[in-house]
Order: structure tokens, then sequence, then C-alpha cells
């Protein structure tokens, strides 16, 4: 068995058709919100002066790999990330709605516990329905999955065999990874998902691949 190329290059002299795209997808930095505990879904709320920080730190340590280009969800709070990882990168921007946070409708703006306090016996069946939860007036776990799959495969096919910086949400890593790995999604993280780091995604021939996960504070 081959093992995967490392980040960073590409399959010499591979054709377009068998071409293995790499995405490495991140989070965006800390906001206002983040800090308050509020769903932000897509709505928006400035970088905290430590998102601010975060953002220029993994900028400086991103620059020791070597990437083609960036994508990135629409979200001001995304692409003030990118801003900040761009003046150390210089790297082409590209934006994609597709990679959205989910649409957290009518608990969008509210904490978990105001949301305990308001609608316990809701939010309870919905932390069980996995794949099809769905917050009142929004979009499910497994619609948001289908356009981040999307978004993924059109960027793969448009740049084949490049290894592209992908700044997006937690809510869009926490059902990639979940999907990859093929277990059970739940409103809380897990399957190692974690909000500061990169998760490679593999793209060959179709099929998206999870490779691995690096820490982005050790670079």
């Amino acid at each position: 068995m081959t093992p995967p190329a490392p980040p960073g290059t590409k399959p010499a002299g591979a054709p377009h058709g068998k071409a293995t795209s790499r995405f490495a997808v991140m989070r965006h930095a800390e906001t206002v919100w983040n800090s308050e505990k509020r769903i932000q879904g897509q709505l928006d709320s400035p970088l905290t002066p430590r998102g601010q920080l975060q953002a220029d730190r993994w900028g400086a340590a991103l620059a020791a790999l070597r990437w083609d280009r960036i994508l990135a969800s629409d979200a001001g709070r995304s692409l003030a990330t990118v801003d900040r990882l761009n003046a150390h990168l210089s790297l082409p921007v590209h934006v994609d709605p597709r990679l959205r946070e989910l649409d957290w409708g009518q608990w969008t703006a509210k904490t978990i516990a105001q949301l305990r306090a308001e609608a316990g016996a809701l939010v309870a069946a919905q932390e069980q329905a996995g794949w099809d939860f769905q917050p009142p007036g929004g979009e499910s776990r497994r619609r948001q999955l289908e356009r981040c799959r999307e978004a993924l495969m059109s960027a793969a096919a448009a740049w084949p065999g490049e290894t592209i910086l992908v700044v997006a949400h937690g809510g869009i890593i926490r059902s990639l990874v979940h999907a990859l790995c093929g277990q059970p999604i739940a409103w809380s993280a897990g399957c190692g998902r974690q909000p500061y780091r990169l998760h490679w995604v593999a793209v060959t021939q179709g099929r998206l691949a999870l490779e691995r996960t690096d820490e982005l504070e050790q670079l």
C-alpha cells in the first residue's frame, strides 16, 4: 500500500483524473460570541483580540508548508481569519457559501443554557437526533454535510492535485469528520474533532478520506 503523500506535495506525473487534491480544514479564530458560548450559526460577530492573535500565529506557522490557495466560508469571521493568515501566505482566496456554519434558525444568538431553560424537552430530543438534528427554522446536520461535500468535490475538480487550506466552522468540521470516520454524530464534539487543528481530507477519483489531524500550535 502506497503511503499518503505528505502535506504540501503533489503526486508526480499523476493525470488529472487520478490526482489527489488535499484539503487542510480548520476553524476560524475565536470570536466574541464564541467567548460568550453563544450560537452564531450563519450570523457573525468579530474576532476577539485573542482570535486575532491566534490567526496571526497560525499564519506564521502555516507559511512553513506549501499551499496552492485558500478556500473559505463567506462568513465574516472566516474571512477575517483568512485576512490575517494571508498576511503570511499571500495566496489566492476563493469563497464558497456551501462552507457556511449550520443554519441554527430560531436558536441562533442564544446560549446553550438559554436553550435548555426555554425549550429543554425539544433540546433533549434534538440531542438524540443524530444526522437529523435540525433546530427550529434551521437546517439539518445531514444537509450541512451534503453541501460541505459538494464544496470540496467541486474544488477538487477545479484544482486537481492541489493542496488547499480551508477556513470554515466547527459544525462543518464536526459533520465532515464524523461522516468520514463512519461514526454517528451527536450535538457535542467527538471522533477526534478539535476546533484548532488542521483536518487533512484527501479527494481522489471522487472519494473523500480523512488522512489525519495536526495540531496548529505544533506546526
